[in-house]
């Protein structure tokens, strides 16, 4: 081997890597097996971010950084004057197995360029992994991007030795696509989905009759949007992730801001980088989906088409409906207790909990860790003190952010100014 070429290789195509972020490890579980090496389960993997979010714990490389297609918001566009590398299959297995016994890695996060033809690239992609499972014995975790594109047969065998699966569904919109991206089809992203959802509940039904029954992609599928390349608003994002979830089963839908990096007449101008503040309300609005009952229409619609920079969606929507709340902390059903600001899942376990023993008070709700700077306006409880909601949602807002101590709220200034 020669390592002052692959070490050249590791920096163009684990740099080429970044813009990736759908590369989440959680909810995979393989036990060693037959004295192998390493094994993953339901908290296996540790996650470790850099300042931007994005996960440095796996291994996250291109196998390679060519690609047929010239799409214009990719950096490994074909007419990007840029620095090309490939790893062959058994340096990508050689990098994973040293990186691993070093403990430098927990797993492998494998993307690529697509060269020749989709086929070609997955087919690649999968015998690294094939690799790594069978003749390294390698029990690690392993995610493989899907190449849009490449057959259902290919996309069936990718799962027998991945754990995750994703396909990036890149732009949220098919207008989006076909401006950016004319030479790819939105039904070449949306078909490997397809296929890999249906072998999932296949196998996943097949498994309940017989234990024998190998895993397939037992961490599911995800994918990944760019946002902000187009002018896509925050409601065609959302509604775009809400079908994902619930036509595919993504167990992750990822929202990566676009990083200018080339000069194109059809996308922002460099130097005008997507606010990570963008992302990480998108984020938030996508938890209150998942797992507080919250319904698209409610964070975004005609009247919202965007998600308010300045405070989180929850807060957002209670002040715009003011008439549901004071919500009675020591009678409400969970799902009213989920809907109140600053009150979080394991705040509502802990509420639920206490007030089988007490009513509850404000202290009570205090050392719950329950953020009242935002809750109090929105709660009764068993206490003679009683914070009005009685005032415009507009002044309520400004209370709100004064009070709050956010790492965010020197990017908002609160205060009018004179002229």
């Amino acid at each position: 081997m020669n390592f002052d070429r692959v070490k050249e290789k590791l920096e163009i195509l684990a740099d080429a890597a970044k813009y990736d972020v759908s590369c989440s490890s959680s909810g995979s579980r393989r036990k060693n097996k037959n004295n192998g090496l390493g094994n993953s389960d339901g908290m296996g993997i540790c996650h470790s971010y850099t300042q931007d979010g994005r996960c440095v714990s796996l291994l996250k490389i291109l196998l390679t950084n060519v690609c047929i297609f010239d799409c214009a918001y990719c950096v490994t566009r074909r007419s990007n004057d840029i620095k090309r590398a490939a790893f062959s299959v058994q340096e990508v297995v050689d990098l994973t197995i040293n990186f691993y016994r070093r403990n430098y890695i927990e797993g492998l996060f494998l993307s690529s360029g697509i060269f020749k033809s989709p086929d070609t690239t997955m087919e690649r992609l999968i015998r690294v992994a094939k690799k790594l499972r069978l003749e390294e014995n390698f029990n690690g975790y392993i995610h493989l991007k899907s190449i849009p594109g490449a057959s259902d047969e290919l996309m069936h065998e990718a799962g027998l030795y991945a754990d995750r699966l994703s396909v990036n569904i890149e732009i949220p919109t098919k207008e989006g696509l076909k401006l950016l991206a004319p030479e790819k089809n939105h039904k070449d992203f949306i078909q490997p989905m397809k296929a890999v959802n249906n072998a999932i509940q296949e196998y996943k039904h097949e498994k309940e009759k017989s234990r024998r029954i190998p895993a397939y992609a037992p961490a599911g599928q995800s994918t990944q949007m760019i946002i902000g390349a187009t002018g896509e608003s925050d409601r065609d994002i959302m509604y775009s992730a809400n079908f994902f979830y619930k036509k595919y089963n993504m167990k992750r839908v990822y929202y990566s801001g676009y990083v200018p990096v080339t000069d194109d007449d059809r996308l922002p101008s460099l130097g005008t980088q997507v606010p990570m503040m963008r992302e990480n309300r998108l984020y938030q609005a996508d938890w209150l989906i998942r797992f507080y009952g919250f319904e698209v229409s409610e964070i975004v619609n005609e009247n919202s088409l965007n998600l308010d920079m300045d405070i989180d969606p929850k807060l957002s929507w209670a002040l715009r409906n003011m008439s549901q709340f004071p919500i009675d902390i020591n009678k409400a059903p969970k799902e009213l207790l989920k809907r109140i600001p600053g009150v979080g899942l394991k705040s509502v376990h802990k509420i639920v909990e206490g007030r089988r023993h007490r009513q509850l008070n404000w202290q009570h709700l205090q050392s719950f860790g329950i953020a009242l700077n935002r809750a109090k306006y929105f709660i009764s409880c068993n206490s003679k003190i009683h914070y009005s909601n009685d005032i415009d949602p507009f002044k309520l807002k400004q209370n709100i952010l004064l009070e709050s101590n956010s790492k965010y709220s020197k990017y908002f200034n609160y205060q009018l100014t004179l002229f």
